[in-house]
């Protein structure tokens, strides 16, 4: 925890470039989009430039396959689960194949959707054989009365509408398991550094009818208790979308981000308070989150197309791009919106 605080202190100096706040336009573009793959210890010195081109160039697929979706006229909602989906069958993050093993040696996942037209929402948790948990979420928001669904009955669900059902061993990677192996022969969960925990991928998006969305899916926190939820499938919490203020997906330490609802208090401060995407952000991410030792970070889009993108830690994957601009790909805290 000391060496948590310490690093805490550190990023306090990375705040402005960690925020990637370009001048808040005057003009709404006719898209934006926004996409991250967890928060952690992620510096360059600890990336061979082989990992530093194979991040880099996943998350520029995932940006670059939700910016067709909206270059073509399509909505928010079908760029944030195109993105996402493709995050998810990347081995590379903490979601789908290649997300991290619980503490019996399953994995479990949890995702949600929300989208800012309506606030209509869907989530799914601790799911084990949905080869796209994304897509559960989705279809519990559009096809059922309900907001969430956990386990079997999600499982279920997700059957019955047709979604891709997969054997749980389909989401092993040797990578997760051989961490798994590694803890469970020292059984010092308390002890599993805490940047490590941080894992999990989202996307929030704004299309031209000016409709918001975000979403978000993850593998959780490793060697985590069976059963276990994060912030991820927590509407409020890890997703939020509203088109009268903006779209969220967090990413970083769950329990925390679910005591601070994060992703709506992020939204409640811009509608209630008049603060602006960037000030919201910087408040619960830099200070908030901060005070109660909970590493993280979000990405935020504003119904105006403005993107934010905090994150108290050493790093986080992140991406985004708007409309007539060059996409921005980020890794480290010395990428910067300001600098590229």
């Amino acid at each position: 925890m000391k060496m948590f605080r310490v690093l805490i202190a550190i990023t306090f100096i990375w705040s402005l470039n960690a925020c990637e706040r370009p001048a808040e336009q005057m003009e709404r573009p006719a898209y934006a989009l926004a996409i991250h793959g967890g928060a952690g210890v992620i510096k360059a010195e600890l990336m061979s430039p082989e990992q530093d081109s194979l991040y880099r160039n996943s998350l520029h697929e995932a940006l670059s396959a939700g910016e067709e979706i909206l270059k073509a006229g399509g909505s928010s909602l079908d760029a944030v689960i195109t993105a996402i989906t493709i995050l998810e069958d990347n081995p590379l993050f903490n979601a789908g194949c290649g997300a991290v093993f619980n503490a019996n040696g399953f994995i479990e996942h949890d995702a949600s959707i929300m989208q800012g037209s309506d606030k209509n929402a869907g989530a799914v948790g601790a799911v084990r054989n949905i080869k796209n948990p994304i897509l559960a979420a989705r279809q519990v928001m559009e096809a059922s009365l309900h907001v969430f669904l956990v386990r079997e009955g999600a499982e279920q669900f997700a059957a019955l509408q047709g979604l891709q059902i997969v054997d749980p061993s389909w989401f092993m990677v040797s990578k997760q398991r051989k961490k798994y192996e590694d803890t469970k022969a020292t059984m010092l969960e308390r002890e599993i550094p805490l940047g490590e925990k941080h894992g999990t991928v989202g996307a929030v998006a704004l299309d031209n009818a000016g409709n918001l969305a975000a979403g978000t899916s993850t593998g959780g926190m490793h060697f985590k208790h069976q059963g276990r939820l994060g912030d991820s499938p927590v509407i409020g919490a890890g997703t939020w979308a509203d088109n009268a203020s903006c779209a969220v997906s967090a990413t970083g330490h769950g329990e925390y981000f679910i005591r601070l609802g994060v992703a709506q208090d992020i939204a409640s401060r811009m509608v209630y308070g008049g603060q602006s995407l960037n000030e919201a952000a910087d408040q619960v991410v830099m200070h908030e989150l901060v005070q109660l030792d909970a590493g993280g970070g979000i990405i935020a889009l504003d119904k105006d197309g403005n993107i934010c993108m905090p994150f108290n830690t050493a790093g986080m994957f992140r991406a985004s791009v708007k409309a007539g601009e060059l996409p921005f790909i980020g890794l480290y805290a010395s990428d910067s919106l300001l600098v590229n």
